[in-house]
């Protein structure tokens, strides 16, 4: 049986180095991106079997799409998203959670024994308490009144609040849905980066002076580079991770650890 591994996000950032990382696997590789132009320019620098499809994940047509090519699954691995300064909050939470969690509905009736879906949280989701009420309207982004409650509590329409209760919407529905995988064999795992050197990483540094305090503040004391979150995303699909799922998998340079125990001043 042939595999098809499907990295969504690809035309940049870390989905473009996620897919040099799975190349050369033996598997067919589908990239597939809104910026057809982008993910086809990655597509071309790779050698192997790697196709290219533009997918909206917004949109539940062209996500059928994707699903319909991909025939079975090896892995999916979702880095599509939205940072604070890239739209406003609702968009975020359409994105970010909503169509996310969508896609990995969507690729259910794909799964195989060994299937893995990867999809990216972000370190931002453990810099806010959780909330248990909050985590209740979270949990069920198919809901029509997902906004309707959100907006009834205030956090509706704040970007920057959008993009971390989002994010910690996915960290959610890895956990929900994680059974429901195991029962076909498969593994659904969340990857939280931190301050990443990509284009949107970039970004959020230029809007945001705090990254770079929370940069400096770290373990580490530094950015990550794409290609090391594509490292940990290759070692999540792989065989030597076979007993990781239903959990999220923080890859910040000790970002969050050195923000939850500070150095005494």
């Amino acid at each position: 049986m042939s595999f098809t591994d499907v990295v969504v996000g690809a035309g940049s950032g870390m989905g473009a180095a996620v897919a040099r990382a799975l190349v050369g696997r033996g598997r067919r590789l589908l990239l597939a991106d809104r910026d057809e132009g982008a993910v086809a320019a990655v597509a071309k620098e790779l050698a192997g079997e790697v196709e290219v499809v533009a997918c909206d994940i917004t949109d539940a047509g062209s996500v059928a799409a994707l699903v319909e090519r991909t025939g079975s699954l090896g892995s999916l691995v979702v880095t599509a998203g939205l940072s604070p300064s890239m739209a406003e909050g609702r968009r975020i939470y359409a994105v970010n959670l909503v169509a996310t969690d969508a896609l990995v509905r969507a690729f259910e009736p794909t799964l195989q024994t060994g299937s893995v879906g990867v999809v990216f949280s972000s370190m931002s989701a453990y810099q806010v308490p959780a909330d248990p009420d909050v985590d209740a309207i979270l949990a069920e982004p198919t809901s029509p009144e997902l906004m309707a409650k959100l907006d009834a509590i205030g956090l509706a329409d704040d970007s920057a609040l959008a993009y971390v209760l989002s994010k910690r919407g996915v960290q959610l529905l890895v956990e929900r849905h994680a059974k429901r995988w195991g029962a076909a064999g498969a593994r659904l795992v969340s990857v939280s980066p931190g301050i990443i050197d990509t284009p949107m990483g970039r970004l959020e540094d230029a809007n945001q002076p705090m990254m770079a305090e929370l940069v400096a503040a770290s373990a580490l004391g530094r950015e990550g580079r794409p290609e090391e979150l594509a490292a940990v995303v290759a070692f999540l699909v792989s065989d030597e991770a076979s007993f990781i799922t239903g959990t999220d998998i923080r890859a910040d340079g000790g970002a969050v650890s050195s923000f939850r125990h500070p150095e005494p001043g």
